[in-house]
């Protein structure tokens, strides 16, 4: 076969947080840029395309679209190399495996979780210098911002489930091709899932959030996006964190619960040799 059976991914996870709990906290901060920014570079570019999209093909049409689009970002994380908060939430089958502690994974996650923050802040405060958001599109992405910042807690707990069973699905499957352009098709289809479906991914929405802010004082802008009065008030640091923490939250159960824990559970005995 020119794939990794479900046991092998197994093994494969099992190694793969082995090593990344044995990162340095300088490799996780580039690393956790690098990966905040290449999702921003992802959301940026979802925004761009699907802005005035709906109008012409549908709603359905342009979040289908849009989610195709939005993959790059993981495209790159997976491929070029860099550490994802939400992929990371693997990391998990490792300590159940005996290959990383959890001490090691909790680490991981802190120092990357932060630099993914610092990636996709730098990239939405070039977008907003570049002025490239100048128009509709700007209008747009603070109404994106908007939406998240005035979800209410519950569902977007709910939503940050749902992604996250699906994004570490996709780097679960991309680990089962034994080619880059194997790697692009596994991790397609289950961003675009997700993204048409609605679903919240923390590491996307602290760009989409930012920049959303930052656009907030601009008045063309804010009038051409027309917000209702507490849509727009949400746009705010107290609406970021509103969004980011339960959304956070429900990316954690949704990796750790129905992807690690899960798989674990099936391969446990497959894994008890892997050290």
């Amino acid at each position: 076969m020119n794939f990794k059976t479900p046991v092998q991914l197994a093994q494969a996870a099992c190694a793969t947080a082995k090593a990344k709990a044995a990162w340095s906290v300088p490799q996780m901060l580039v690393l956790g840029i690098l990966a905040g920014a290449y999702i921003a570079f992802g959301g940026w570019m979802m925004t761009v395309v699907t802005h005035d999209l709906a109008d012409h093909i549908g709603l359905g049409g342009s979040r289908f679209i849009g989610g195709a689009v939005f993959a790059v970002g993981l495209i790159l994380v997976v491929i070029a190399g860099a550490e994802l908060f939400t992929g990371n939430c693997l990391m998990p089958l490792g300590a159940l495996s005996g290959c990383a502690t959890m001490s090691q994974i909790a680490r991981n996650w802190f120092w990357v979780y932060v630099a993914n923050l610092l990636g996709s802040i730098l990239v939405a405060y070039l977008i907003f210098l570049s002025g490239l958001w100048k128009g509709p599109i700007g209008a747009y992405a603070l109404k994106i911002a908007a939406n998240k910042m005035s979800l209410p807690v519950g569902e977007a707990f709910f939503r940050g489930i749902l992604c996250n069973w699906i994004v570490v699905l996709a780097v679960w499957i991309s680990m089962a091709a034994l080619d880059v352009v194997g790697k692009i098709f596994a991790i397609v289809f289950p961003i675009m899932t997700f993204v048409a479906s609605g679903f919240e991914h923390s590491i996307a929405n602290m760009y989409f959030m930012f920049l959303g802010i930052l656009l907030k004082g601009n008045p063309d802008v804010v009038a051409a996006a027309a917000l209702p009065e507490a849509k727009l008030a949400a746009v705010s640091a107290g609406g970021y964190m509103h969004n980011l923490v339960p959304v956070t939250l429900g990316n954690m159960v949704g990796g750790i619960l129905f992807v690690a824990v899960f798989y674990f559970l099936v391969f446990k005995t497959n894994l008890q040799s892997i050290d």
